[in-house]
Parts: structure tokens; sequence; C-alpha cells
């Protein structure tokens, strides 16, 4: 019996990347486009939408058995076609009535399969490529993942822009791109059904039930809380993006609002270019700078200028919102100041959940990590519709500059080696 071909890396890892950032991008920041295009206010937008990160907050307490019940390509595949059946529901419910609450519901579904998704494939990307082409592939993972969010927050919403001007029905428009979105799921659940490779370390484990493997958990997260200086270290997970984590939820309405409520007035498929596709490309910009910068320093050298990186660029839309410019160009050069800085400083974040995650049960540390950090985002973006209503645009990104100050006084606290994140080969 002939053994089985080898299947390229590049045959896969691209497709399952970008299956990882789309779903994400949809969630977190179309949701909030399309309530704002359906009329939803600005508190229940940002308050409902934010609610949707608690799947990612929760989903360390279900990885074990994602670990467990199934092989991790089984459940890559199987989630993919949850998440375009999801946005199938999506897409018919949002022209009916009580669309908005039928549509909640769905995006719930499509957060717990997002969130499952993203265990999965972290995990099958330790099993499946080699050490050699897992180091190879690391940076292309992000820019795969980030050209999910540039087809879902770019090209999608700028093709629901164009159909709502050509047709004057958003409703439909929207149903339309979430079906296309669909489509699209669809077919990367298909594809990745029988592309995906069958690496004999990715098998099912039957030990859940025990009462070992319930003791294991229980070690493994006091293991975490009983790390040196942990108080700290969640106290910076959860505030280093304070500021932004407000900022974000409102980016997206302030560039649709109308300019008598203190908005920019931007049309839909502008907001898809300048928001959804220049601001994630100066986002990557950054974000490679930083990891090239670190590499050569160390984190401990670049923290306090990351921290000014993510968070005085923010000071952009204070501008914005004062002098409300017209021009696409201006607005689109604010938008890339800022996400370019937050992509520089966001490097410091997530090299520090490494740094949290290190020692022996670091896949499962890593999980706790970005499940805070997903907290820091879902909590500050709960209010910041309600507060950017009580204070105007114009005091609101005063107030995002004031919430950077928290991260500062914190950041002098955690624990951080100087030859944390340095590479070894610029000695």
């Amino acid at each position: 019996m002939s053994a089985a071909p080898k299947i390229s890396p590049w045959s896969w890892i691209p497709t399952l990347y970008f299956a990882e950032g789309m779903p994400n991008a949809l969630v977190a920041t179309v949701s909030v486009m399309l309530y704002n295009d359906l009329g939803v206010s600005n508190h229940a937008t940002t308050f409902l939408t934010s609610l949707l990160y608690l799947p990612w907050v929760l989903k360390p307490l279900w990885s074990p058995a994602v670990d467990s019940l199934k092989t991790r390509r089984g459940w890559i595949w199987l989630m993919q076609l949850l998440i375009g059946a999801g946005l199938v529901c999506v897409a018919l419910t949002i022209p009916v009535p009580h669309g908005v609450q039928w549509t909640i519901v769905f995006f719930v579904l499509l957060a717990f399969g997002s969130a499952t998704h993203d265990i999965a494939a972290d995990g099958f990307y330790m099993l499946a490529p080699t050490e050699r082409q897992q180091s190879f592939f690391v940076g292309w993972r992000g820019i795969f993942f980030n050209a999910g969010k540039i087809v879902a927050q770019g090209g999608l919403v700028f093709l629901v822009g164009r159909i709502s001007l050509r047709t004057g029905n958003p409703t439909f428009a929207w149903s339309a791109g979430f079906a296309l979105a669909a489509g699209i799921f669809l077919c990367l659940g298909l594809y990745h059904r029988f592309i995906l490779p069958r690496p004999p370390a990715d098998q099912a484990k039957t030990r859940i039930g025990s009462g070992n493997f319930a003791g294991e958990c229980r070690q493994t997260f006091a293991a975490f809380f009983q790390k040196p200086g942990i108080v700290a270290m969640l106290l910076f997970i959860l505030l280093y993006r304070l500021g932004e984590a407000q900022l974000l939820k409102i980016i997206p309405i302030f560039l649709h609002a109308p300019q008598a409520t203190g908005g920019l007035g931007l049309a839909t498929e502008k907001i898809g270019v300048i928001y959804g596709t220049v601001g994630v490309i100066a986002f990557m910009l950054g974000a490679v700078l930083g990891g090239f910068v670190i590499s050569r320093h160390g984190l401990k050298f670049w923290m306090w200028p990351m921290l000014l990186a993510i968070h005085l660029p923010d000071a952009v839309f204070i501008w914005l919102a004062q002098a409300q410019p017209q021009n696409l160009v201006a607005i689109g050069a604010g938008v890339a100041v800022e996400q370019f800085g937050y992509g520089f400083g966001f490097t410091a974040f997530m090299l520090y959940l490494l740094r949290l995650a290190r020692g022996p049960h670091a896949t499962a540390h890593y999980a706790l990590g970005t499940g805070f950090m997903a907290l820091g985002m879902m909590l500050p973006g709960m209010w910041s519709g309600w507060l950017q209503e009580l204070l105007g645009y114009k005091l609101f990104f005063v107030w995002v500059i004031l919430a950077t100050l928290p991260s500062f006084l914190v950041a002098t606290q955690i624990p951080l080696e100087p030859e944390f994140g340095r590479n070894a080969s610029h000695d």
C-alpha cells in the first residue's frame, strides 16, 4: 500500500488562518456597522456587540474538551460549517420582525463557533507542520488572519455599501453581504474536510470524564494563579487596552454618524475602504515593525515606547471630532496613524501574554491569558456607547486618552526580564 501523499502547508495554513480572522471581524466589528445602519442606538449597539466577546473570555473552560473529545482536524471543519450555517441564519433574519434580537442570537452562535475554531486551529498548528515549518509560517499566520479581517471589514462592508447605494435598501444589502460570507465559510468547511492533513498525534482522547482529568484541570488553573506577580500581570492585561477597547467600538459609528450629530458622515463603502482596509493594513505594518524591533532589543527596552505608540495616536480622533474634515485622504491618514500605533504597541501586549504563559502548562495558561485579554475588551466596550452618548464625540475621545493612564501605572509593576523577546542572533 503506497504512503499517503504529503500535503503542502501552503494548501491549508493560509485558508485556516483566513477562516480564523474573518468571523472574529464579523462578530466584533462588522456587527457594529450592521446595527448602526439598522438604526440601533449607540449604547445598545456597543453593549450587545461587546457581550459577544464572552465566548472568547470563557473558551479556556471548554478547551480541554476540544483536546479530548474529537480530533482537532474534525473540530476545525465542523466549526467552519457551523459558522457558515450561523451566517446563513443572520442573513435570513436581518429583514424579519425583531431581526435585531434574532441576529444577536445567531451572532452568539457564531462567536462560540469562532472561539472553538480558534482553539482547534491553534492546537492543530502545533501538530501538523514540522517545527521548521511552524517557525517559517508564524508570520504568515498573522498575515492571513488579517486578510480575513480585510475581507470582512473592508471588502464585505464596501460591497454592502455599494448594494445599499444602488437599491436604497440597507437591510437587503446587509442580508446579501452575510449570505456571501456564509457561502465563503461553507466552501472553507468543505475544502478543509478533504485537504487538511491527518497528523498521527491528532487523536481524540476519551479521558475527559475521569477524576484524573478533573484533577489535572484544577492543578493547571491553580498553577496559573500562583505565578509570581500574577496580580500585576493580570491588571496589565486587563488595563493595557482600556482606552483602545472603548475607542474601537465607537470608531465605525463615529465615521458613519451624520455631521449634525458630531460624526463624519461617511458612506458605508467608504468606511469599508478607510477603516476596514487601510486601517487593517496599517495595523499589520505596525505589528511587523514591532516584532522586528523587539527581536533586536527585547521587550523591556521597547515597553514604554510601545505604550506611547498604542495610546498617543488615539488623539487623532480628538482632531477628527473637532475639525470634522471631509477630505478622505485626511481621514484615511488619521485612521492609518492610529491603527499603525495600535499594531506597533499591540506587539508588546501579545508578547507579554507569552511571558505570562511560560512554564509546564504553557498552552493552557496562554488560553487563560487570552481569556483575560478578551475580558479586557468586553467590559470597556459594553459601556463605551452609553458614555459616548453622555459626553458627545469630542469629550468621549478626550476620555479615551485619560483612560490610557492606568496602563502606564501598572506597567511599572509587572515582572519583565531585560532579555525577554530578544533574538540571540542580534547579540
